[in-house]
C-alpha cells in the first residue's frame, strides 16, 4: 500500500504542507510580501485568542519565548526594530512595519528596506473552541548568501523553520503553564555521564 498523499487531498493548512504550490493562499494574504522561502507552522494553544494575541503584540516580549530574538526595539504603534541571533555567533537586524492588524485575529508585517534578512509574515490566531487557539505563523525570507545561506542556518539550528517550530512549542508553553521547560542537567552535566 502506498504512502504517498496527493496534494489535494492533503488536510494541513497551506502555510505547512509538505506538497504545496509556490504561491499559494498563504502567501498571497501577505500584503508586501518579502522573501522566497515561505515557511508556515500551527500549533493549538489553551488559552482564549484575545489574551495570546495580546501577549504577541507587546513586542518586546517576543524574546521571552523566541530563542534566536535578541531583542526588538518598537519604535511607535507600527514599527520596531529586530536584532536576532545568526549562525557563528553573529547578529541581523532590520526594522519592520505592520502591514495588517485585526485585534485578537492577526498580526502581519513586512521588513523594511535595507534589512539584513528581508522578511514578511502573519500570525493568526483562530479560535479552537474548547480547545483554545490555534497560532498559525506564516514567513517568507530569504537567507542571505540564498541556498548555501539556508543550510549554514540549518546547521547551526537558526533557520526559520526549525525555529518556528520550537518558538511556537516554547510559546505554546509559557502561555498555558507560564513557564518553558528546559532541561535539569546542565552542559557539563551531560558530558560527565557520556564519559
Amino acid at each position: 500500500m502506498s504512502d504517498i498523499r496527493d496534494a489535494r487531498t492533503d488536510d494541513a493548512p497551506a502555510s505547512s504542507a509538505k506538497d504545496r504550490p509556490v504561491r499559494d493562499e498563504a502567501t498571497d494574504r501577505l500584503v508586501d510580501a518579502k522573501g522566497g522561502h515561505v515557511v508556515g507552522r500551527s500549533v493549538t494553544i489553551n488559552k482564549p485568542a484575545a489574551e495570546l494575541f495580546a501577549y504577541f503584540r507587546d513586542f518586546s516580549k517576543l524574546s521571552s519565548f523566541m530563542e534566536n530574538v535578541v531583542r526588538v526595539d518598537v519604535r511607535d504603534g507600527s514599527r520596531s526594530h529586530w536584532v536576532v541571533k545568526a549562525p557563528a555567533g553573529k547578529t541581523v537586524e532590520w526594522d519592520a512595519r505592520i502591514t495588517e492588524e485585526r485585534d485578537g485575529e492577526l498580526i502581519a508585517w513586512t521588513s523594511e528596506d535595507g534589512a539584513d534578512i528581508d522578511n514578511s509574515g502573519r500570525v493568526e490566531f483562530r479560535d479552537a473552541g474548547a480547545r483554545g487557539t490555534v497560532v498559525t505563523a506564516t514567513i517568507a525570507y530569504d537567507p542571505p548568501a540564498g541556498t548555501i545561506g539556508k543550510l549554514v542556518a540549518k546547521l547551526f539550528q537558526r533557520e526559520p523553520a526549525i525555529q518556528a517550530r520550537r518558538d511556537l512549542r516554547r510559546f505554546k508553553q509559557l502561555m498555558e503553564t507560564g513557564e518553558i521547560a528546559t532541561s535539569s542537567r546542565t552542559k557539563a552535566q551531560l558530558e560527565e555521564e557520556k564519559a
